[in-house]
């Protein structure tokens, strides 16, 4: 049980390094790189669309995977769910819960912003400029707060292979 259990962490733990880690990649590398390449917004966010598609083939199956290790490292407390308010782990357990569901909701919201036809808009270049910019803005602030959701998940998971407080 014990081989099991440090797999399912490894894997855990590669899987939240890809969708951490891609995203903060994205963020303080990727994107400050394609300004200075980009010759206008438009363009900029036709390149981010075709990144945002190639990345979330990765990092959707990495949180799928992340999230499945995760109720596997926590079933102790399925079967005990009073556990989750009776204890100092069970706290930010339960914590850390919140934040994971949040960033999955805040992530669908990020993805639906770009559907089909507004991503054949902005990749034939008839999104018009007012809109693009409007989408963009909207995008950077939900990839920011994906990030620092996914930042504080992982303290609280550091603080729970610490043993709480």
């Amino acid at each position: 049980m014990a081989v099991e259990d440090a797999l399912v962490t490894w894997v855990h733990l590669i899987c939240a390094s890809i969708w951490v880690g891609g995203s903060i990649f994205i963020g303080a590398v990727l994107v400050p790189v394609l300004k200075s390449y980009a010759k206008s917004v438009e363009e900029l966010v036709t390149l981010m669309v075709k990144i945002g598609r190639r990345f979330n083939r990765i990092t959707i199956p990495a949180f799928a995977i992340l999230m499945a290790t995760g109720v596997y490292n926590s079933r102790a407390f399925i079967s005990n769910p009073g556990a989750l308010f009776s204890t100092e782990y069970g706290t930010i357990l339960l914590i850390k819960i919140i934040l994971v569901f949040a960033t999955v909701i805040t992530y669908i919201v990020h993805v639906r912003l770009l559907n089909a036809n507004m991503e054949r808009k902005i990749m034939s270049g008839q999104g018009g400029n007012v809109y693009v910019q409007s989408i963009r803005t909207k995008i950077i602030i939900l990839g920011e707060v994906i990030v620092v959701l996914s930042v504080a998940i992982l303290l609280l998971a550091a603080l729970l292979d610490a043993g709480g407080f």
